[in-house]
Formats: C-alpha cells, sequence, structure tokens
C-alpha cells in the first residue's frame, strides 16, 4: 500500500526535483560569471534547501546533530559513509557554513542541469575511477585547495553507495592525500542515516516518511595525530552510529 502511495508522490517531488536543477542552471551561471565565488555559492546553498524541501511530498524530512562541533574558518575533511544522491544534497545545505567541495565520480561533471556546473565550477574535483593514476593529483589539487581557502571536502572511503545502508570498509588513501596537502585541516566524521531509504524501491519510486540524519562526531586536528590511528578512529565513529 505504501509502494502504490509513493508513485504520485514521488512524479511530484521528481517534477519539483528537475524544475528546480533546471532553473537554478542559469542562475548558477549568472552568479558565477557576474559576482563571482560568493554569489555562486549562496545558489548553489538555495539550489540545496529546495531540494532538501521537496522531500517533505513524500514525508521525508533531513536534519544534522552536532553542527556546532566543527570549526569554523578552519580546512575540513569531511569523511562520510555514502548511502544516496542525497547525501551530497544534505551537505550542500545542512553544512552550508563549511564551503562543502565534493570528491566526485567524473560521470557527474556532464549533463545534469545545475549538479553538473556546479561540480565543474564550484571547487569540486571530478575522479574517473577507472583511472586510478588521474585521482591522485585531482586530489593533491583539493587539499591544496581547501588549505589554502579554509573550506572544506567530502569525501566517501566506501567509494560507492551502500543499497542498504550497511556500510563497507573504508579505503584510506583518499583521505591520507587530502591530509597530506591540508595539514591544519581538521578531519571531520559524519554519520547518515536513512538516506538509502529513499531509494529503497531504486529510482522510482521514493520510500515515504523517511527522515535522514547527519550525524556529527568530534573533529580530529590531522597535525595532531598519526595518520592510521585518525583514519581507524574515523571510520569506528562514522560505523557506530549507523542504523541499518
Amino acid at each position: 500500500m505504501q509502494k502504490l502511495l509513493s508513485y504520485p508522490l514521488s512524479i511530484i517531488t521528481y517534477f519539483f526535483f528537475l524544475l528546480f536543477i533546471c532553473i537554478f542552471h542559469p542562475i548558477q551561471w549568472v552568479c558565477f560569471n557576474l559576482f563571482g565565488y560568493q554569489a555562486h555559492k549562496k545558489s548553489v546553498d538555495y539550489l540545496g534547501f529546495f531540494l532538501l524541501k521537496i522531500l517533505y511530498f513524500t514525508g521525508s524530512s533531513a536534519k544534522v546533530e552536532g553542527l556546532e562541533l566543527i570549526p569554523e574558518g578552519k580546512p575540513l575533511i569531511i569523511v562520510a559513509n555514502h548511502q544516496s544522491v542525497y547525501d551530497i544534497v544534505g551537505f550542500v545545505w545542512l553544512f552550508r557554513k563549511c564551503h562543502t567541495k565534493f570528491v566526485s565520480k567524473i560521470e557527474l561533471g556532464k549533463g545534469i542541469p545545475s549538479i553538473s556546473y556546479n561540480l565543474n565550477h564550484g571547487g569540486s574535483v571530478l575522479i574517473d575511477r577507472k583511472d586510478p593514476k588521474q585521482a591522485l593529483p585531482v586530489l593533491k589539487k583539493m587539499g591544496e585547495y581547501i588549505e589554502k581557502n579554509n573550506r572544506g571536502t567530502v569525501i566517501f572511503p566506501e567509494g560507492t553507495r551502500s543499497k542498504t545502508g550497511k556500510p563497507k570498509a573504508f579505503a584510506p588513501n583518499g583521505v591520507k592525500i587530502l591530509c597530506k596537502y591540508a595539514p591544519s585541516a581538521y578531519v571531520v566524521p559524519v554519520t547518515i542515516n536513512n538516506s538509502w531509504k529513499l531509494f529503497r524501491y531504486g529510482g522510482f519510486p521514493f520510500g515515504l516518511g523517511c527522515q535522514l540524519k547527519f550525524i556529527v562526531h568530534p573533529p580530529m586536528k590531522v597535525s595532531e595525530w598519526d595518520f592510521n590511528e585518525m583514519f581507524e578512529k574515523t571510520e569506528q565513529a562514522v560505523v557506530s552510529k549507523i542504523e541499518y
């Protein structure tokens, strides 16, 4: 019965999703080309706001706990589990004070209104997962970028989304490179819950009544930790609060 009800609600949700990403694409272009970084960031922030709000059509919502733990004006390496595309939307709006950028797969950099434009012009980097060597200079560039500009980057060390919420093993290499080139950064573990439930039926329809929750754990300053110990504690913190 719930799945049957979700069909008309999902059509409405997808309609507004497509509407907003199409509306905000030219807005982003104008903000970026005429007014620069801050204006472009604001446009992306509000795109994230609207994309979260349309979840109300499915009886779903999103919230963050522990945001006050994150130091302001510092480079941030946000390490999280990965459950769905809505993880990214949540980081855009709920973590907007962190100037969140993304280490994303290269396929998302083409053809998607608003989303591809932001990934290509907003400070994020794109990785070709078929070419591991390409990732090294890209991650180096991201580390140097957040170090210089005191911004945050989100990385999902699982490498791919979990379709059931159960976490996969974390791979350390990407985080290690970011830490190397952003030595004054803080690693911020974040647990994401219930995002996968939005897509429990696949791409359509949406799951109903999903309460997305982002839990921020105490940050760790890169320069004060042995990397292996810090990475182990980061993975433990993230996994400890996953509900599945």
